[in-house]
């Protein structure tokens, strides 16, 4: 018999007993899940001795579904290990003085079979910590069924469902796993417990002093803890790697010349490569500003931006260890740079910047088919503006570009990847214009010394002006030796009156 066929009464009742059933159901799966969480959270957690260092591992509900190592009180690092709606947490709980020494005397851990060892104790802890959550999960489910509807039947409905959810996540964990993304954290650290800046006699300038110094003293301690904790053998097994600093869109920022010392003395950097807007206006009293160029002590590679003027290109020039491109090739540490300064001049609002797009592109692509007579082969190109950038497409493999304050990356049909840097400035005094102050970035390029094609970069953002905060991302090129191969295109003709400003 069908619904249909029934009394309007008696279809009511029938429709009343299904609503039933469906809302006892969806209680019966919220109650069960809510009880399988807070088993995970309260038993769900294991300590494992990994080498000389204790761990805390723990399950816990992440959308984004990754794998977090809290090194309090230092930071954390971040990887994107798996796609479910379950995280793993590993947090520094002690360092077994004893321990290690033993590892240190004991012949038995050479230097080849101590790694083997500690992924070995490393999965044993996380297969302990599955088992484990698993179990608590059910348990909690049972218990927390029983508790509020008091009837086995419900009870083991949800522990049934609970069941099947858990070994729905661990296949999702499992088609999801992500084991390359160890290659690639992501670390966040806070500058915890620093002394108070400033003092109410102090100047601003005192003040923005201190702050400087503050944040190069941050720079160097994460960037020391992330070479320690991070394990990259894809390049850094080459000790003669390439390594240059890509900086963009300064904009007066005293900081960005903290950054760029201490990142270069960090990270052992080969050559430094500024995309432009060095100034805001480009005027001669500027020009005192780019002094600081002389004191990095490794070549400093500019291209003019649309703030920077013709005084400011020659200001730059006369620097020691500069090397300014504007429509020319050099060899730079090894690589053959390509660079070209912006035909543009706006210190400010009353030209616009980007009212002939089309003009910027075919620009490009006019410098980028005379790369091909060029004697010698370009390892990559630098340029001020995107647009500008994207007419090199199968021109090289790597076109560096900045102006847009905000960082990107693009791999184009043709093979050619255009990274657009951030502000290394903060923005300068733009920073202040918006609610959220605009952070400063910067990031470093790895080299192979024989191909000469990029192999990772880690992109470096501090908190933008105030803020306190330096997190490092690395990411890792995954077909270095790619063919690049231009895209066939029709070219529109060039209009406006973009020119080329010549090289002083």
């Amino acid at each position: 018999m069908k619904l249909t066929d029934l009394t309007p009464r008696a279809r009511r009742l029938a429709g009343g007993r299904i609503g039933r059933g469906l809302a006892r159901t969806v209680a019966v799966a919220a109650v069960a899940l809510a009880g399988a969480w807070l088993g995970i959270m309260l038993g769900g957690t294991v300590r494992a001795n990994v080498g000389p260092v204790e761990l805390g591992m723990a399950a816990e509900p992440s959308w984004s579904g990754e794998t977090v190592v809290d090194a309090h009180p230092f930071g954390t690092l971040l990887f994107d290990t798996h796609s479910a709606p379950v995280g793993l947490r590993v947090t520094l709980e002690n360092i077994n003085p004893d321990r290690a020494r033993g590892f240190l005397d004991d012949p038995r851990y050479s230097a080849d079979r101590l790694p083997a060892l500690l992924e070995e104790e490393l999965g044993a802890g996380v297969r302990t910590l599955i088992l484990r959550a698993a179990f608590c999960g059910l348990a909690g489910a049972l218990v927390a069924s029983l508790v509020v509807f008091r009837r086995p039947g419900p009870a083991l409905a949800g522990l049934l469902g609970v069941a099947v959810g858990i070994a729905g996540t661990g296949a999702a964990i499992a088609l999801t796993f992500r084991p390359d993304s160890v290659v690639e954290p992501k670390y966040t650290g806070l500058l915890a417990g620093a002394p108070s800046l400033v003092g109410d006699a102090e100047s601003i300038v005192t003040r923005f002093e201190s702050y400087r110094v503050q944040l190069a003293k941050l720079v160097n301690n994460v960037s020391q803890l992330y070479d320690v904790v991070s394990a990259l053998p894809v390049y850094d097994a080459d000790p003669t790697s390439i390594r240059v600093l890509h900086v963009s869109d300064i904009h007066l920022s005293p900081i960005a010349w903290n950054l760029i010392r201490s990142v270069t003395a960090q990270f052992k950097i080969d050559a430094i490569i500024d995309t432009g807007d060095m100034t805001d206006h480009g005027t001669g009293p500027e020009d005192r500003f780019v002094e600081e160029i002389a004191t990095f002590g490794v070549p400093y590679v500019f291209v003019r931006g649309n703030h920077d003027s013709v005084t400011t290109q020659r200001a730059v020039a006369r620097q020691k260890g500069a090397v300014v491109l504007d429509g020319q090739a050099a060899t730079v540490a090894g690589l053959r740079v390509y660079g070209l300064g912006d035909p543009r001049f706006t210190p400010d609002k009353s030209v616009p910047v980007d009212s002939d797009l089309e003009s910027l592109a075919a620009l490009g692509r006019s410098h980028a088919d005379g790369l091909a007579r060029l004697p010698k082969q370009v390892d990559l190109v630098a340029v001020h503006d995107p647009t500008i950038a994207k007419g090199f497409s199968g021109a090289t493999s790597l076109v560096l570009t900045g102006h847009s304050h905000v960082r990107s990356t693009e791999l184009l049909p043709s093979g050619t990847r255009v990274l657009v840097q951030g502000s290394t400035g903060g923005a300068g005094l733009r920073a202040l214009e918006h609610d959220e102050p605009t952070p400063v970035e910067a990031s470093v390029l790895y080299f192979d010394a024989q191909t000469h094609r990029l192999r990772a970069w880690d992109d470096i953002t501090l908190g933008g002006l105030g803020e306190q905060s330096v997190q490092i991302q690395r990411h890792v090129e995954t077909d270095p030796g790619r063919t690049i191969s231009p895209v066939p295109t029709t070219a529109p003709s060039p209009t406006g009156s973009v020119s080329v400003t010549p090289t002083p």
